[in-house]
């Protein structure tokens, strides 16, 4: 790091997941001067821990929690208007037990679901024939009746560095495996200490307002701070998936209720997997890496195997993982019934500049948390620029008419030397700008390095040079899932070639 405390940034944003990325992306936007610092990988924790969905929550309106969802249904249209490459609509399948929920109360749910915001793309909620279609053999006798509605996919872990990304685009700078260690007032300016987590140097960075973004480590965080008042009280609730062979044909998803009352759910992934989850369960003490149990995932099997009739057991699982979720505390006795709504907190603590503090939130209302937290702190900045992340695409999701379809087809026109289906898990993963991946593998010798599966040295170099990626981890689970196919030779050898072209010769 080369910064010295002349450099004054405007926010100091301390954690690269969603929130994070979001609020950076937001703030440089507006003209504001921008660094975001994260002790790990970007989404390295909870940010690629998730079910992987944009949704309205179905089931916090068991919890009357009207506006929350009504927030999340409008904000999932706007995801599928600026991230069209990363958001895809997907139908879900209710299979319906009488014992636990009647079906009027299903109905007036969906009924709900459907009219609390404006549904502009996707279709209405239905009944289903279990015995019909894709669902024909998939359940268990006597299962014949059932509902479906429409949320959607997202690749968790590319909506982050994409925001960061676009953060970075407009003059943000993001430093990763960089930890924040402390900060202090200087009359209106905080004098933060961050630690490079490569060679352990230290740099001072000088900024107006702290943003307290880190997730589970956000009261950790305010313990750096002095005089810092902790107002409002977390829960950590750890959820953890399976990742299992494909259960069923069609690209329709199922939501199955389980015998407490809470609902998992079974999602098509990577084409060839079905993806298992997920489960709420209380974490004390530090918010370290979160690890499933065997117990986790007998639960999972447990919830499959109440309705398919041919459900996975623990020996199928091929892969597995598992977040800490930063819950905002509402006083709920159970971990599934804590809200996932968040709170925003700014706080002068006592003549210090500001510190704003995120508490909670989901995946799919962070864009909307970042504006409102670029709201809070208008005052602290009058000549930002307006509000503008919801008509502004990310990175890649510049699409031609015709949508993701149309641009699979020119790429395979332009480049017909290359495999057709890398070409269409190159445009799934970076979008619009997958011509720019095949534009430099065509012109750069050597660069066609295969490791195995769908991975090739030309996008690791983009991954290391564009997004940030440092280790195999890094590429294999959250810039790529490649990892579900690549074989153990094959991530050895990416290991090796990272060494041999890190960041600082690509």
């Amino acid at each position: 790091m080369s910064d010295t405390p002349e450099e004054i940034f405007d926010l100091l944003i301390i954690g690269g997941g969603i929130n994070g990325v979001g609020i950076a992306r937001d703030a440089a936007g507006r003209g504001l001067h921008v660094a975001l610092c994260e002790m790990g990988d970007l989404a390295g924790a909870t940010s690629s821990a998730s079910s992987k969905l944009v949704h309205g929550g179905l089931r916090y309106l068991e919890q009357f929690e009207f506006r929350l969802v009504r927030e999340a249904l409008a904000e999932r249209e706007v995801l599928l208007h600026i991230a069209p490459h990363l958001v895809t609509p997907m139908r879900f399948v209710i299979p319906h037990v009488p014992e636990l929920r009647p079906a009027w109360m299903i109905r007036a749910g969906l009924f709900l679901y459907d009219h609390l915001s404006a549904r502009v793309s996707l279709p209405a909620s239905a009944s289903v024939d279990l015995t019909a279609g894709n669902c024909a053999k998939l359940f268990k006798p006597g299962l014949k009746r059932g509902f479906s509605y429409s949320d959607c996919w997202v690749d968790d872990a590319r909506l982050v560095v994409l925001n960061a990304r676009d953060a970075a685009n407009r003059g943000a700078r993001i430093l990763t495996r960089t930890r924040f260690k402390s900060a202090t007032a200087k009359g209106s300016m905080w004098r933060a200490i961050v630690e490079d987590g490569r060679d352990g140097r230290c740099a001072q960075l000088q900024a107006r307002v702290l943003v307290n973004a880190a997730g589970p480590w956000v009261t950790k965080t305010l313990d750096l701070l002095p005089d810092a008042e902790q107002r409002h009280r977390m829960r950590l609730v750890k959820g953890s998936h399976i990742v299992v062979p494909r259960i069923h044909p069609g690209d329709f998803a199922l939501i199955l209720q389980n015998d407490d009352r809470r609902v998992v759910f079974v999602i098509p992934f990577e084409d060839d997997y079905s993806l298992i989850g997920t489960t709420d369960v209380a974490v004390s003490g530090e918010p370290g890496p979160g690890a499933i149990t065997d117990d986790e995932i007998d639960y999972l099997c447990h919830a499959a195997n109440r309705y398919l009739a041919k459900a996975p057991t623990p020996d199928d699982v091929l892969w597995s993982y598992a977040g800490v979720r930063p819950l905002f505390d509402d006083g709920a006795s159970k971990a599934s019934e804590i809200s996932r709504d968040y709170a925003l907190e700014l706080d002068h603590h006592g003549n210090s500049p500001p510190v704003l503090s995120v508490y909670g939130g989901k995946l799919t209302t962070y864009r909307k948390l970042a504006q409102r937290a670029l709201d809070i702190l208008a005052p602290e900045f009058p000549g930002a620029g307006p509000a503008w992340t919801s008509e502004q695409v990310l990175p890649g999701g510049a699409l031609p008419e015709g949508g993701m379809e149309a641009l699979i087809e020119a790429l395979r026109r332009r480049y017909s030397s290359f495999d057709e289906a890398l070409i269409v898990r190159l445009a799934r993963r970076h979008g619009s700008l997958a011509e720019e991946l095949l534009r430099a593998a065509s012109r750069a010798p050597g660069s066609g390095t295969h490791f195995g599966a769908d991975l090739y040295a030309f996008e690791v170099d983009y991954l290391v040079g564009k997004e940030w990626a440092r280790s195999a981890d890094d590429i294999l689970w959250r810039r790529t899932k490649s990892g579900l196919r690549l074989d153990p030779a094959g991530a050895n050898a990416l290991a090796d070639y990272l060494q041999q072209h890190g960041p600082d010769t690509v």
